[in-house]
């Protein structure tokens, strides 16, 4: 879903138009981690008064929680000035209601704190210009805040830079493997940039769903749309999953594991609650045989003989039980090949155009041959002489 600003029009011969506010736009349809009211149809019961708390959300999805102290009515979408130390800041309503509720138990925010801060007003015209201008400058205050920090040769990465709705102070969000002494590069970008400045560290992973991006499946990156908790994820659920250890392929964007190795593993951890250890080793009177491969939904194991590696036999994991379970006996069974199960190859379908139309050059006219000029490169030249008896 996009807004009036983004969507696509006439004048652009269907292409986006491009609101150009890069997740701030005004009718808050096209921003990250936008949160649906499924109770805003619902009227409250007679008497009771409306959550006087709301969600707001700054530049690249960074939400907070603000008490509506002056009674404002206040819709989603609109654009209010909030408590900020020091003078004020701007951002955009993004949920009202019970629904708010929710939110802050989910977050762990005590709603009857009173260090929750407020709502001042809603932005004036005045406001959202100064607003716009603060966004202008952030792009090339974070180019030249790289360059300053490489000229310092700090082991640190200046990701984003957020200024405040009022202009008075900027955040510069970085990332750095070890702790970076900053207080000179703080008296840098106090001379060059002529504001307040405040350094906050984030994670790689808070750093990519700040800057959002396309993932190798195709779709946004899940931090940057819904994902708000970033649970620890480690080689073992690649390993339970029985994915290739292959690092280009399980980091993401952030350098990290993916988040969506843990989606599944919950399913894989209950599948392998009935299967023997993959360690799991079979003695017969041809030999040992280690287990090779495992087929977690199907309930199959593949076990081989230790000198004869190559040679793969499928055994359901019922019997591996049986088998393992005589072994437990000092029993050994005589093969593997009595227990072993013949896979059929299923056949190959070759699926064809509804239409029946299977190749895509089919109206294509054929090239034509220039057999003129074959010939004449292939018929040597005749020499015709007088035949003296004619």
């Amino acid at each position: 879903m996009a807004c009036t600003n983004c969507s696509t029009g006439s004048k652009t011969g269907g292409a986006p138009q491009g609101c150009q506010n890069k997740g701030t736009c005004g009718t808050d349809s096209c921003n990250k981690l936008t949160v649906f009211d499924w109770l805003a149809n619902m009227s409250l019961p007679s008497g009771q008064e409306v959550f006087d708390c709301v969600e707001i959300r700054f530049k690249n999805g960074r939400k907070e929680f603000y008490r509506n102290t002056e009674k404002l009515s206040l819709l989603i979408g609109d654009i209010v000035a909030t408590e900020a130390s020091p003078g004020h800041d701007i951002g955009i309503v993004t949920l009202v209601g019970e629904l708010v509720k929710v939110q802050m138990k989910k977050k762990g925010v005590n709603h009857t704190s009173a260090e929750i801060t407020k709502v001042y007003r809603k932005a004036s015209q005045r406001d959202i210009d100064i607003w716009a201008d603060v966004q202008l400058k952030e792009e090339p205050m974070k180019v030249r805040a790289r360059e300053i920090a490489i000229q310092l040769q700090l082991q640190m990465k200046i990701s984003d830079i957020e200024f405040q709705g009022d202009g008075s102070k900027a955040t510069f969000y970085y990332t750095a493997e070890d702790r970076v002494d900053f207080r000179q590069l703080i008296k840098e970008y106090a001379q060059t940039f002529k504001t307040r400045i405040e350094m906050k560290q984030v994670g790689f992973r808070q750093e990519a769903a700040r800057l959002g991006g396309i993932g190798s499946c195709g779709r946004e990156l899940c931090c940057s749309t819904w994902l708000t908790d970033f649970r620890s994820v480690n080689t073992s659920a690649a390993r339970y999953q029985q994915l290739s250890l292959n690092p280009q392929k399980l980091a993401g964007q952030c350098g990290k594991l993916k988040c969506c190795l843990n989606y599944e593993l919950d399913t894989y951890m209950d599948a392998l609650k009935d299967f023997p250890d993959f360690d799991t080793k079979i003695e017969t009177e041809r030999g040992v045989a280690y287990c090779q491969k495992q087929d977690i939904f199907k309930g199959l194991m593949w076990f081989a003989y230790a000198d004869n590696i190559a040679n793969w036999h499928v055994i359901h994991i019922d019997q591996v039980k049986e088998i393992i379970a005589e072994n437990k006996q000092r029993k050994r069974i005589s093969s593997l090949e009595d227990f072993a199960l013949e896979i059929v190859a299923e056949p190959k379908q070759d699926f064809n155009n509804a239409m029946g139309q299977e190749s895509l050059t089919r109206f294509d006219q054929p090239k034509r041959k220039n057999n003129n000029n074959n010939n004449k490169k292939r018929r040597p030249n005749k020499i015709v002489k007088n035949d003296p008896k004619k």
